[in-house]
């Protein structure tokens, strides 16, 4: 489950939470408008739970940008058998950035 980041509107800082059922590789990306990967703020392997990650736009312009979670189980969704199907899972979410 990927939540809406919080504060948005935001300047310059907001925290993006979400949630993973199995152990898996976790990609977590912004994109601008243009649908252009402007950073990565996860690419690593997480643990079942909540997790938070900041993002930090202070070198952005002002805009609306798209944060795109990515979980991709790994050992067939170890874990939590019942939950996975060791499919990969992808929401994405809009967010403002004002100056």
């Amino acid at each position: 489950m990927l939540e809406q980041n919080y504060p948005n509107p935001f300047n310059p800082t907001t925290k993006i939470k979400y949630q993973i059922p199995v152990v898996g590789l976790v990609l977590v990306q912004v994109y601008n408008m243009l649908a252009e990967v402007v950073t990565t703020l996860v690419n690593e392997e997480k643990p079942i739970g909540s997790h938070e990650v900041d993002f930090n736009a202070t070198s952005f312009p002002s805009g609306i940008y798209f944060y795109k979670l990515q979980v991709y189980p790994v050992n067939g969704g170890a874990g939590s058998p019942s939950k996975s199907s060791g499919q990969s899972f992808v929401e994405t979410k809009k967010m403002v950035l004002l100056r």
